[in-house]
């Protein structure tokens, strides 16, 4: 952004300090961070760019109109998400397409991510490596997942019509695509025919409880298919995600589920009372909250094979 002096009086620095209060004061929990993307998306520039002139002091630039961010800032303070508003949101290095009718993706799915990201490296030490994101939305986990391990196949599925048309907006501006396939259809149905033939399953799945209230006022602008689970401990979809991965998935095959942070010991109950998972814990994320559960597929044993042991 080149130094702009331009209305006198105004400075860019001003604006920015400016918006800053007034979301702060409607308890916005990044005011500093969300002042500088909607100046920045109403002057066309990089926050970068935006961060340096205010620190320059610059002032706006010639023919500065404050309508355009006054109607932004409104909106932000009503708790729209700011990611609705710029369009986008940040996910390892990436930028996911989002609005409405899409779940927007949450910093700690990075975390998640990053444990099916690890397990497809671990796979694809012996070659290509097949990945499904079950309840895909955005798509947001299974490319990153795409764009940090080359040798990886990822399935993304996703039985909601909204979604699926921003999942596939994201996978066709993604330079992966070549090795990203999008699935519309309902998780417990999907991928009939290819049972066995995946070495992770990782996913995101609605656990908000019946009854339960998101914390982040944002939520209420999320799908709410996107975010309850169904059942009063919120469990019913993720259930249906665990017993589609035990589908799926080869022996010994590495399942990624996220959850709340007060589902971890119920979630892995589930798992271990199934006898299809072995090694079943439970990741945390930055914050140290319990937050992922990670559990391998055991064995599958199929009857030739019991045949040939003479059992």
């Amino acid at each position: 952004m080149p130094r702009a002096k331009g209305r006198d009086g105004l400075s860019l620095n001003a604006v920015v300090r400016g918006v800053s209060d007034r979301l702060s004061a409607a308890g916005v929990p990044s005011p500093d961070h969300d002042a500088v993307a909607l100046v920045a998306l109403v002057l066309g520039e990089a926050p970068v760019e935006v961060r340096t002139a205010a620190a320059r002091g610059d002032d706006v630039p010639e023919g500065w109109d404050d309508a355009p961010l006054e109607a932004l800032v409104a909106r932000r303070a009503a708790r729209e998400p700011l990611q609705h508003l710029i369009g986008v949101a940040p996910f390892r290095g990436l930028e996911i397409a989002v609005g409405p009718g899409v779940f927007v993706p949450r910093p700690e799915t990075e975390v998640v991510a990053g444990a099916a990201i690890e397990a497809a490296r671990e796979r694809a030490a012996s070659g290509a490596v097949e990945v499904a994101d079950l309840c895909s939305g955005t798509g947001a986990i299974g490319l990153a997942v795409a764009h940090e391990v080359s040798e990886a196949r990822v399935v993304l599925v996703e039985v909601d019509d909204d979604a699926v048309s921003w999942l596939r907006r994201n996978v066709e501006a993604s330079s992966a695509a070549g090795r990203v396939e999008v699935v519309h259809a309902d998780v417990a149905r999907a991928l009939t025919g290819r049972e066995g033939r995946f070495d992770v399953v990782v996913s995101n799945p609605p656990y908000v409880p019946t009854d339960g209230q998101p914390v982040e006022p944002e939520a209420a602008h999320d799908p709410v298919r996107a975010l309850y689970g169904l059942g009063e401990d919120g469990l019913a979809v993720p259930r249906i995600v665990i017993d589609a991965a035990a589908r799926l998935l080869k022996g010994g095959g590495i399942l990624v589920v996220e959850h709340s942070d007060l589902q971890g010991e119920a979630m892995r109950d589930e798992l271990l009372g199934s006898g299809e998972w072995e090694d079943v814990c439970t990741g945390r994320d930055l914050a140290g909250r319990e937050r992922y559960a990670l559990a391998r597929r055991a064995p599958i044993v199929t009857d030739s094979a019991c045949d040939r042991s003479g059992n």
